[in-house]
Order: structure tokens, then sequence, then C-alpha cells
């Protein structure tokens, strides 16, 4: 068995374990954000600290000797040479403001090779998985179903369907590369935060272009994307690290077309 379907079942059970602790909170009268931010607004909730503290008590319990890396709770150093890094709620702002856009992302990581990645969207029953050890494969799982994912067959970006969160947290180099883009797809939606990356994954968005991202929300996506047949680079193209600018590519052809704008405001 290769190690990310070792990883695997370790991996389900936490997802599991954070549906059930964030559920209750999603669309609930009694949710509250608090914000912990310095400057601007950074929203947290105690879905996001519940679905964490569920994640690390099944680590705690299955593979003792990982490290761990949360959004909430920080980092705990492991002997295993793997480590996982978690988003309980990746979109808090659309948890908030009851949007099914949210997922919870877990990604294992071993010597920085992202190897298993989990999005998991518990409220519309959709868990996107990937794995690049061993055999690459994704698929989605839910209301009864498993379905191999596939990145669409697009061969130009002028024929794609692009996507990123927030435009207006790009700076102003990062905003030209995006809006040249932009200009050049055919359809950008926004919004979408780690959702985005699942349905690039699905064959149903081609692109995903995003900066400042942290090591737990990029470690889940690579393997769901390069598991069904999807590339993921830095702006430069080189191979990405667990953050900061990351492009997300149906295929090289639209990546490569992509990389002439990005390229020009890579840090």
């Amino acid at each position: 068995m290769d190690l990310a379907q070792l990883l695997l079942p370790t991996a389900r059970l936490m997802a599991d374990a954070a549906r059930d602790a964030a559920l209750p909170h999603f669309r609930s009268a009694a949710t509250s954000a608090e914000n912990k931010a310095s400057v601007g607004y950074d929203p947290v909730t105690e879905a996001d600290r519940a679905a964490e503290r569920a994640m690390r008590a099944v680590l705690a319990k299955h593979r003792p000797d990982d490290g761990v890396e949360g959004e909430e709770y920080g980092a705990s150093a492991g002997t295993s040479g793997i480590t996982w890094y978690l988003d309980p709620i990746d979109g808090t702002r659309a948890f908030v403001a009851g949007l099914t856009s949210w997922t919870t992302l877990i990604g294992a990581v071993e010597d920085d090779r992202p190897v298993l990645g989990i999005i998991d969207q518990p409220w519309i029953d959709e868990r996107y998985i990937g794995l690049t050890a061993g055999e690459r494969s994704s698929w989605l799982e839910g209301r009864g179903a498993r379905i191999a994912l596939k990145t669409r067959d697009c061969a130009r970006l002028t024929d794609a369907i692009l996507s990123t969160t927030d435009p207006f947290i790009l700076s102003p180099p990062e905003r030209g590369a995006f809006e040249h883009i932009r200009a050049t797809a055919r359809l950008t939606r926004y919004g979408l935060d780690a959702y985005g990356y699942a349905r690039l994954a699905a064959g149903t968005i081609d692109m995903v272009t995003e900066t400042g991202l942290k090591a737990h929300d990029v470690a889940a996506l690579i393997p769901v994307i390069e598991g069904a047949g999807g590339i993921v680079t830095d702006w430069r193209g080189n191979k990405p690290q667990l953050g900061g600018q990351i492009v997300a590519a149906a295929n090289r052809a639209i990546l490569d077309e992509a990389l002439i704008s990005l390229r020009r405001s890579a840090l």
C-alpha cells in the first residue's frame, strides 16, 4: 500500500469529524464571528475552532507521531516525516453569510511534497479526494456516488472559465496581471475560495489564480488538482510552494498562456 492510501482512512475520519463539528453552526441564528485581524477583517467562528479541534483529536488518536499545522491552533512538530495542514473552514466569510462555497481542507505532506488532499463541502455532501503518492487519482464522493475527476480539455485561454476569490486583495501589479487574463478568458467567477479549485478538478472551471495564500490553504488543493490531470505552479511556472502566489490550470496549454502575464508580477 502506498503512502497516500495508508493515510486516507485517517483523512476520512478527520473530514467526518470536522463535518460533525461545523454543520450545527451553519445557518444558525446563534452563529457569530469574531475579527482576528489587527487591520481589516478576518472572521473566525466557533465552527472554525470546533472543526479543527475535532480533526486534531483524530490525529492524536490514530497518528500521534505526525506533525500538524492548522489555521486556528498553529503548528505541532511530529517525528514521522508527515505533516497535516488543516483549514477547518476555508471561506469563513461565506460560512457567516450562509453560502455553501466554504470547505474543509485536509492536506498531508511528506518532505514538502503534498501526497493527499481532501476538499470537503459538508452541506451539499461533496468530498473531493486527490492522491499523488503512488498512482495519481482524484474522485468526488457524495450523495451515494463516487465519480472520477478529470480536468476539462480546454485548448485556449479564450475558451477558459477563470476564478479568483477576491481581486481586491491583489497588489496593483498582481491585479494588472490578473486583469489581462480576465480580459482574455471567456468567463470569470469570484468568491469561491477553495471550492473553485475543487470544480477545476471536476472540469467545470479551467483556471484559478490567487496570491497571499498560506500552507493550510494550498496543501490540500495540489493533490486534488494534479490527481485529476491538472497543473499547479507558482506565478513563474515553477513547482508550487506551500503558499504565496498560486495558479492552477486544467492543462499546460492554457497555463502557458496565463504565465505570460503572471510572470510580470511574480514575487
